[in-house]
């Protein structure tokens, strides 16, 4: 009995979250949602402090595709400045993540 209820209850949960409609602008409508969600995506992966060091980030949208791009910061601007910066990409219409890099 108690299975039949649950089953009926993700059966309906399923069939509600189906249903729903992604906003018109997509679940990732513009430049500053892009660029949140990106740099919470590169903490876990390299740290608060290095996701810091590359702000501010910028955000291109090209079609239904956010490109985030961190800042390269060298301090002195006469000098060569080596390294590189994270760059995700990420879907506008459902939010999902097409690709996370860091030059180098």
């Amino acid at each position: 009995m108690k299975a039949g209820a649950l089953f009926l209850c993700v059966l309906a949960l399923c069939a509600t979250l189906s249903s729903s409609e992604p906003p018109k602008q997509g679940y990732v409508p513009d430049a500053q949602t892009a660029s949140a969600i990106a740099q919470a995506i590169l903490v876990p992966i390299y740290g608060k402090e290095q996701v810091w060091k590359e702000s501010p980030y910028t955000a291109k949208l090209d079609g239904d595709e956010w490109t985030v791009e961190g800042t390269l910061n060298c301090g002195d601007k006469t000098k060569f400045c080596a390294g590189g910066v994270a760059v995700v990409r990420l879907s506008r219409r459902d939010g999902r993540i097409l690709s996370v890099i860091h030059g180098q």
